[in-house]
């Protein structure tokens, strides 16, 4: 395999990044990102540690002997490589030819290659947005665009309460918005004597405030609502932390689906579903709701609890980086290799994802590929919250 033919190529990729049309991927920057150059294979796991709470221990009891240390049983998860991509182009000789006479081969190949990469980190960033599902609850109000009111924080810092309330960190915590969300943030806030700084007005940069990270991203989702009406709990009660519970039978209509916000009557947190299995197209014995963690934080009565459905909404996402991991490798290839006469790595500095970019030789053609495998995974869902608009 011929070595450095791609290292020419370098300069016109970053120079056409920086003038390729780029969408904003304020999730990628956001979460925890294991990107080594090992390569991977689709459906390879990536084991996560997780360790469990710790509950409060004995009393010191003074003695003779040391004794034996708390005994508890470590966690641990598996982010999965789903997806493994490769977007290609070519050329042949009277192609590389007729472009020399108009805008140049080199800057035609440089701008094909930052469009594929490109593309390749909007998936990306869309496979994270998508984990909307997966966060514990909510704060806001559906179709009402977050912070409409100059000079009020508000909604970031209560959707930062659900993380601190779930025992998250106090730090490293960021709030992933809609562009339109964004529009009002910077609009409505950007006065120097609200912000506390002229940055936003300047450069349109979005700051940390009240202690956490705002950013926002082109992939943000708008959920579609489940058509739940008029459903109800069972008469079994439910406690402070379960997460899953039964529905009445023939009471109300339609289903709940993953990423349903709900509130139950007498209780204004709003929580996320996990899942929900329905026997049929409406509400029955039987059927399970299950809750993102960390489940109820007001316990449902032993009567038929009312059950309200949020209506379709904008997903902004609120977490801290330790709660969603990014797992981006290179493709696997064969051990004995391929028929790839050049192989090398570059970064995009945009979004810090790492490329393999490939070079195959054929006759009087020439074909170039840009390459990646990731997995996204929500390992802590009670770290991770929606601010809904």
């Amino acid at each position: 395999m011929a070595e450095n033919t791609l290292t020419a190529l370098i300069p016109d990729i970053y120079a056409a990044l920086d003038v390729t049309s780029r969408e904003i991927t304020g999730m990628i920057a956001g979460v925890t990102m294991d990107a080594r150059a090992d390569r991977a294979a689709v459906n390879q796991s990536v084991v996560v540690d997780i360790e469990p709470d710790y509950a409060a221990g004995d009393n010191i009891t003074p003695a003779m002997v040391v004794p034996d240390p708390t005994g508890e049983t470590s966690g641990s998860t598996s982010i999965v490589i789903t997806k493994s991509k490769s977007y290609s182009f070519g050329f042949n000789g009277e192609g590389q030819r007729g472009l020399n006479t108009g805008a140049g081969y080199l800057t035609s190949r440089g701008g094909k290659i930052a469009q594929r990469i490109r593309t390749l980190v909007n998936e990306v960033e869309a496979d994270l947005t998508a984990l909307h599902t997966t966060t514990s609850r909510a704060y806001g109000t559906a179709a009402t665009v977050p912070f409409g009111t100059a000079g009020n924080f508000t909604d970031a810092t209560y959707a930062k309460e659900i993380l601190i309330s779930n025992g998250a960190p106090d730090a490293d915590n960021h709030l992933v918005m809609s562009t339109i969300t964004a529009a009002n943030m910077t609009g409505l806030q950007a006065s120097a004597n609200i912000a506390g700084t002229d940055s936003i007005q300047r450069q349109g940069i979005l700051l940390p405030l009240a202690g956490i990270d705002l950013r926002q991203s082109a992939q943000i989702k708008t959920s579609t609502a489940g058509t739940m009406s008029g459903g109800k709990t069972n008469n079994a009660g439910y406690a402070i932390g379960d997460t899953a519970f039964g529905l009445q039978n023939a009471t109300g209509t339609g289903v709940l689906v993953a990423g349903d916000v709900i509130t139950f009557a007498g209780d204004t947190n709003k929580y996320v579903v996990a899942s929900a299995v329905f026997a049929g197209a409406n509400p029955a014995t039987g059927d399970v709701v299950t809750l993102a963690e960390p489940g109820l934080k007001k316990a449902v009565a032993a009567s038929n609890v009312a059950i309200t459905v949020t209506a379709a909404s904008v997903r902004n996402m609120v977490f801290n980086r330790s709660a969603i991991v990014l797992a981006a490798r290179a493709p696997a290839r064969p051990e004995e290799g391929d028929l790839a006469t050049d192989v090398m790595m570059v970064t995009d500095p945009r979004s810090g994802l790492t490329f393999e970019f490939a070079m195959y030789k054929g006759y009087r053609k020439v074909r170039y590929e840009v390459a990646l495998a990731w997995g996204v995974k929500n390992i802590k869902p009670a770290h991770t919250a929606l601010l809904i608009g």
